[in-house]
Formats: C-alpha cells, structure tokens, sequence
C-alpha cells in the first residue's frame, strides 16, 4: 500500500518510468498547479477534500476530522487510460476520475489551514504526476447537514490518456487485464468497491465493474 515516506522519498514516482517524458509531470508544474488552485479557493477557514477513490482507504493526510459527504454534479468514471502503477504501456488499463453529471457520494476529509499547504503538496504529488486530473472546488454536502466547498480531482477531458467511452463494458477488458509495480487493476476495483460498501455507499457502477472482475 501507498505510504508517505514513498511519496517523500521520490519512489512512487520510479513508478511512472515507463511513462513518456513529455507526459510526466515536472514538481515545478506540480506546485504551481497547487498554487494556482488554492489562489482560486472561494473559501477561507479549514479546507475539505473529497475522496471518491483511493483516498477512501488509504487518504495518507493528516486531517482533523472527516465526513460521509455528496458531491454535486459529478459522477465516478474510469475515463482516464493507465500505463504506470497497476498498469504498464504494453498492458494499459483504466484509472477513476469524475465526469460532469450526477452526484457522488464518498468521504470528505477536513484539513486546518496549519498542515493544509504541507498536507497538499503530498496529495498534488499522488494525483498529478501526468497532470490527468483538474483540481477544482465544488459544491458539497456533509452528513451533518453543512454546506461547504470541497477540493476534488476530476477528469481533464483535453489530456492525452483521456478515454470518452467509460463505459462497464469497455473498460471491464483493460481493467481485468492490467497490473504494474503497484499491483492489479482489478484490486483496485475491489479495494474501491469494498471501501464504499463499509461506508454504506452505493455505486451501482463501481458494483458491476466489481461482479464482473476477477481478482
């Protein structure tokens, strides 16, 4: 499983080797995309952040509180093509993202403005070491009732390993097919599945990508 030190250390990114260099991003890219995004905050205070994938079981933040939470107008995908991690460039497979439409339902997780920039700069470099994802804030729900804005990671639909069919049909193949030096593609699912299922979640897409992978 994923772990700071490996983060800190610069070996989660030897996992992206194989990915070709004008792909990869730089650590420079990396913090001004952090920079630019929390310039854009709408809001001040303590920071949520929204986990719809990995994040669920293994978050890797030092927050201080976290929430089942919904997230308004978009829904889980895997819409973005993976050639590093559970997946390698001769065995591609697919990896969770969010597409407009719909809502979400998952975790949110509180961050203080004290460990947020020094929390952040770890999840930037987990999440964006291609510059798949765009970070943006939007609208979300809590458990508890509150109504807040929440940093989430969505698909950018102009990348390069962007795939416009996600759907459980197309993707099952790739999925089942895949793994890298971070294991299957398949576990990922399961992990996934698993992970809303404790949390009283239901996805109905993630549930059939999972009844119809084998680990």
């Amino acid at each position: 499983m994923l772990t700071k030190h490996q983060i800190t250390s610069g070996a989660y990114l030897e996992n992206f080797c194989e990915v070709p260099r004008e792909i990869m991003w730089t650590l420079e890219q990396i913090e001004q995309s952090m920079q630019e995004t929390l310039e854009a905050r709408p809001t001040t205070g303590d920071l949520w952040i929204f986990g719809y994938g990995s994040l669920l079981w293994n978050p890797l933040l030092n927050f201080e509180g976290q929430q089942r939470a919904t997230l308004h107008g978009w829904h889980r995908s895997f819409c973005m093509r993976i050639i590093a991690g559970r997946a390698t460039l001769d065995t591609p497979g697919r990896m969770l993202a969010l597409e407009p439409g719909g809502s979400t339902q998952g975790v949110a997780f509180r961050l203080t403005e004290q460990v947020a920039k020094e929390e952040l700069i770890l999840l930037w470099v987990r999440e964006m070491p291609t510059g798949a994802y765009r970070p943006v804030w939007a609208p979300l729900s809590l458990e508890d009732g509150t109504e807040t804005m929440a940093l989430v990671f969505v698909a950018d639909p102009y990348h390069p390993l962007y795939e416009p069919d996600a759907s459980v049909e197309s993707v099952s193949p790739h999925i089942a097919g895949a793994s890298g030096p971070m294991g299957t593609n398949a576990e990922y699912v399961h992990k996934l599945n698993n992970a809303l299922s404790e949390s009283g979640v239901v996805d109905e897409y993630i549930g059939a990508l999972s009844a119809g992978i084998t680990l």
